[in-house]
């Protein structure tokens, strides 16, 4: 079985790499239960001081697999969803988490972020959350998170609309860090990183726990959980999922 999810623990610093670049590192079920292992495993393993997510080839990732979202919304049973630990154990996290991105950061790729105590974008970066128009609804507590970050008309306009916007923008926003140019986005992520790993990982932690409300958020991913679930089981989901397979745009006020 090919292994999409890349694991390197050296000097202190997890990465995590999504290593599917020709789906451009699209999320699928075995994915999550991946980065979900490893992120828990982190919280007890003093040799991980900081954890880095970052993937492969020419985008960050395109969020989750929609041929298994497509199969849950036909009524085809596939098991526990990954996702669900995935995103908690970013909630829960209290080693500092930063992210390397580049090109596209779709659904889940641009919400994890917010969750990430550093983010490093390229110049080619791209977030988007098109939530709505796949007839679902926001998840990892960014429901909660993002108008909190950007504010709520800001907000609302990129779930509702779905619209990618630019690292400058996402900058500007309050959505990361730093901007580079896409060569230097390993270097000026890995440059943060050693930094991080040399602070006292105490104090590191007791001030991400002042920060953050882990057990809150996860409250907010249960909330958010249960419509999302029901939102992939409406005909509106399946008319987005058929549409999507099919080429063509939705046409949701038929199944209205």
């Amino acid at each position: 079985m090919t292994d999409h999810v890349q694991i390197e623990n050296s000097s202190g610093i997890l990465t995590l790499t999504l290593a599917r670049p020709e789906k451009k590192n699209a999320l699928t079920n075995e994915m999550y239960g991946r980065l979900a292992d490893a992120i828990e495993a982190a919280e007890s393993d003093a040799g991980v001081r900081v954890i880095m997510i970052k993937g492969q080839g020419d985008s960050f990732t395109a969020g989750n697999d929609l041929s298994e979202f497509a199969a849950v919304a036909a009524g085809k049973a596939q098991g526990e969803r990954q996702v669900t630990r995935f995103i908690r154990s970013l909630g829960r996290s209290t080693k500092p988490l930063i992210a390397a991105v580049q090109g596209r950061a779709v659904g889940v790729g641009t919400t994890m972020l917010l969750h990430c105590d550093l983010v490093v974008l390229a110049e080619n970066a791209l977030l988007s959350t098109p939530f709505v128009s796949l007839a679902l609804v926001p998840e990892a507590a960014s429901s909660l998170l993002m108008p909190l970050r950007i504010g709520h008309s800001r907000a609302f306009e990129l779930f509702a609309l779905g619209e990618p916007i630019s690292a400058k923008v996402a900058l500007e926003w309050g959505l990361a860090n730093r901007v580079v140019a896409q060569e230097q986005l390993d270097a000026e992520a890995i440059a943060l990183a050693q930094r991080l790993a040399k602070q006292p990982l105490g104090s590191l932690v007791a001030t991400k726990r002042l920060m953050r409300n882990g057990e809150m958020l996860v409250k907010q991913m249960e909330a958010e959980g249960e419509i999302f679930a029901a939102r992939l089981q409406s005909a509106e989901a399946r008319e987005a999922f058929q549409a999507f397979a099919e080429r063509r745009p939705p046409d949701f006020a038929k199944v209205a």
